[in-house]
């Protein structure tokens, strides 16, 4: 996994960096080796937020298709919400207890769950890099900064209820799943854990206090000091404090004190689709 930061400058210019592009394409190219060297002839490159909303994603798209040599599609908001879910929860025991699934990107953010039988969903504008860029800033956070980074997530939420009211069923009646690179760094922050491991950050379950916790630790800091965290991950340290104010919105709107941590995300989802199942 390579963080590219496809989304950078996104939200304020509406169009994809020409820097970034090119980060990306390279990452792609690696990847076309490594598929080489296990005769990979067949699969499914998925754009999301920075790609929909960038004036020149068919520029990104043509260029993955050349380099991959494989289908490429950019996903609507809910149809990513639909893969996210699907990947997070396949393998998951029934419960009674409604699971709603939080996917926390870059540029937008994905909330989903099956509620009365149906799969609901929304795509927020809200993202790590878009919340960054647009309110809380890359270095030590100000109150003021802050403020307008509630404002705006607050906002975006509160969009997601009216547009999705089923979502109100879900209030302190609901397993929350953390997906993605917040949650899994938040994971892997509270383990302590310089290296990965799978099984010390897959579903494991962490509280709201959790949450607190790491983003007062985060938001005095510059983003060199995060780095230097044990567990931080490198590509996260500037965006990862808008975050968690994200996760943290999301728990206070849905009443929740517990979340659990998921691994498997809307990759899993895209190749079970592939798959077939």
């Amino acid at each position: 996994m390579r963080i590219t930061r496809l989304s950078q400058g996104v939200d304020a210019n509406k169009t994809l960096q020409k820097e970034a592009l090119q980060r990306s394409f390279d990452v792609l190219s690696e990847y076309r080796k490594i598929m080489d060297s296990f005769n990979v002839n067949t699969g499914l490159l998925v754009a999301t937020s920075a790609v929909r909303d960038a004036s020149n994603g068919e520029e990104f798209i043509s260029g993955a298709k050349e380099i991959t040599g494989v289908s490429a599609r950019v996903l609507t908001g809910n149809e990513e919400a639909h893969f996210s879910f699907n990947g997070a929860t396949a393998g998951i025991a029934a419960s009674p207890t409604p699971i709603a699934i939080l996917d926390i990107g870059g540029g937008s953010t994905e909330l989903a769950a099956m509620i009365d039988g149906r799969l609901e969903s929304h795509s927020m504008q809200l993202g790590c890099v878009r919340v960054t860029e647009r309110a809380l800033g890359r270095g030590i956070v100000s109150g003021e900064n802050e403020t307008a980074a509630l404002d705006m997530i607050t906002s975006e939420i509160e969009l997601a209820f009216r547009t999705v009211p089923n979502f109100e069923k879900l209030i302190g009646n609901v397993q929350l799943m953390g997906l993605a690179g917040t949650v899994a760094t938040l994971a892997q922050l509270d383990t302590g854990l310089s290296i990965y491991e799978r099984s010390a950050v897959h579903l494991r379950s962490m509280s709201r206090e959790v949450v607190e916790k790491w983003y007062a630790t985060l938001k005095v800091l510059t983003p060199e000091q995060r780095l230097a965290l044990p567990g931080m991950v490198p590509g996260r340290e500037d965006v990862m404090a808008s975050g968690l104010l994200i996760l943290g919105a999301v728990m206070d709107r849905l009443q929740v004190n517990q979340l659990v941590s998921s691994e498997n995300d809307i990759l899993d989802g895209v190749v079970a689709s592939l798959l077939g199942s």
